[in-house]
């Protein structure tokens, strides 16, 4: 009986089953979020670098109204598989289709603060549902 080395796992039908078995929930969603932002042509939101334009993609996590400099503004966290950014719409309560768990592109020019990627008032597209 031969034993094959971990590093040359089988790459068949089963073996993919029983890696996406093993593998956590959140991984599978990471996994598929940067898949899709690579399908998209979008750039890796851990790759973003301050002062850059960027056109980045993912899913929504957290959707808050938190007042800046006394001006309403809408913050959203944005996830894309590989890191996170935060997209905020100055002078918005509230837009129609941003809530947590929607997807859509953004583009903008990113800027750091507090150490956190931020998207100002970018231009965003919405994701159909369908495909979420």
């Amino acid at each position: 009986m031969s034993v094959v080395p971990r590093s040359e796992k089988p790459t068949g039908r089963l073996r993919r089953m029983l890696d996406r078995l093993s593998t956590s929930q959140e991984d599978l969603h990471s996994a598929e979020l940067q898949q899709d932002a690579e399908e998209t042509g979008c750039t890796k939101i851990c790759d973003c670098d301050d002062r850059q334009i960027v056109k980045v993609t993912g899913t929504l996590r957290t959707v808050t109204l938190r007042p800046r400099a006394g001006v309403p503004a809408l913050e959203a966290e944005l996830f894309d598989g590989s890191a996170a950014l935060d997209v905020v719409w100055l002078g918005r309560r509230s837009i129609v289709g941003i809530e947590p768990g929607r997807k859509l592109i953004a583009s903008g020019r990113i800027s750091m603060s507090r150490g956190r990627r931020v998207l100002f008032n970018p231009k965003y597209e919405l994701r159909p549902l369908g495909q979420e």
